[in-house]
């Protein structure tokens, strides 16, 4: 944690900012370890600071070192009293705050010239260290094993989406997870052409695609994986697509790697869709970066940047045909100086389920 801290003041320092206010509670775990569900941190040249109430105080005691922790029902107006006394004129905030939250930070900070940004801490995240990967593996690993144990489970014309569903997400829990990094999809048929279709009380019928996006938290960090199957013999165009978000895939598993652009990271697989002649129907970007969060930077379609090592991020191709079906494929990769590494590693052959 200590690094991690020393890399936040650091950035801090080449900053016109006089001190930051981090509220946002994952940021406030990547910083100090705690995740309890109250806790202000600030920090400037000159302080560090960990605000929470009675409920949190052992706690933080337990896990919070390099801070001076102050036990406050107004962290506001505690913090607000040091910068005065500090004689500090500008000050940084993260920016998801809710209006009312923004009001009284006006209240308390009058005078002081209030920053909100957006990815500060965030960008300081974006590149994981040997024990976010760990951490990141074993829920990939979970998440794999909970896929093998649904195929059985698979029954068509019995079994609905909501019951897939639920069956992953206890699963997942019984591997390890400590509790889904989203709301689990099970997707068959025509709403498999969803690319976000939630599960509903449909049965499974013969004939159908049906697509499973699932992920789990293991020690805080995610997993996020989609594969689709097939009940029954697919048809001659339902494996040409299917093929070509394989391949769309596996074009970006090639040529992933610490330097590649942000926007080629896109644009490589989705011209394999676009030559296929499905372009249209590849309505999402090719992916984002995991973490403390489900969907975290970097993200890739239309933005700038480079890919770094040890950067997680999806690779996860689709195409959506409205009102026939849908296929995605999903892996979670780890980014090296020479390619990546596929952290997901259930089967990606066209599953014929019966």
């Amino acid at each position: 944690m200590e690094q991690r801290i020393l890399n936040f003041e650091r950035k801090l320092a080449q900053s016109d900012l006089d001190g930051f206010l981090v509220t946002d509670l994952l940021n406030i775990y990547y910083l100090t370890g705690f995740s309890g569900t109250e806790a202000t941190v600030f920090i400037s040249k000159n302080r560090r600071l960990f605000l929470t109430d009675a409920r949190y105080v052992l706690a933080a005691q337990n896990t919070v070192s390099g801070f001076e922790i102050i036990e406050s029902r107004r962290p506001l107006a505690e913090i607000a009293e040091i910068v005065k006394a500090d004689r500090l004129v500008r000050l940084g905030f993260d920016h998801q705050v809710t209006f009312a939250y923004y009001q009284k930070l006006q209240t308390y900070f009058a005078g002081i010239d209030l920053v909100a940004l957006a990815d500060f801490t965030e960008e300081l995240r974006l590149v994981k260290d040997p024990k976010e990967i760990a951490a990141i593996r074993m829920a990939c690993r979970i998440t794999d094993q909970a896929f093998a144990d649904v195929l059985d489970f698979i029954k068509p014309g019995v079994t609905t989406e909501w019951d897939l569903a639920n069956f992953l997400d206890f699963r997942m829990r019984k591997y390890g997870a400590s509790g889904l990094s989203f709301t689990t999809i099970a997707a068959s048929g025509c709403r498999s052409a969803m690319p976000h279709g939630t599960a509903t009380e449909k049965v499974i019928q013969n004939g159908e695609m049906l697509t499973l996006d699932f992920g789990c938290y293991y020690n805080h960090y995610v997993s996020d994986m989609t594969r689709t199957v097939h009940i029954g013999p697919a048809t001659d165009e339902e494996g040409e697509i299917y093929d070509t978000v394989l391949r769309a895939n596996q074009a970006l598993i090639r040529t992933a790697k610490a330097g590649l652009s942000y926007r080629d990271f896109d644009s490589i697989p989705r011209e394999v869709i676009e030559q296929a002649g499905f372009g249209q129907d590849f309505t999402h970007g090719i992916g984002h970066g995991i973490g403390l969060d489900v969907h975290e930077l970097p993200y890739f379609s239309g933005t700038d940047g480079i890919l770094r090592a040890g950067m997680v991020v999806t690779d996860e191709p689709g195409i959506y045909l409205d009102n026939k079906y849908g296929v995605r494929i999903e892996d979670d990769l780890l980014i090296t100086e020479d390619g990546c590494e596929v952290l997901t590693e259930s089967p990606k052959e066209l599953l014929i389920l019966s």
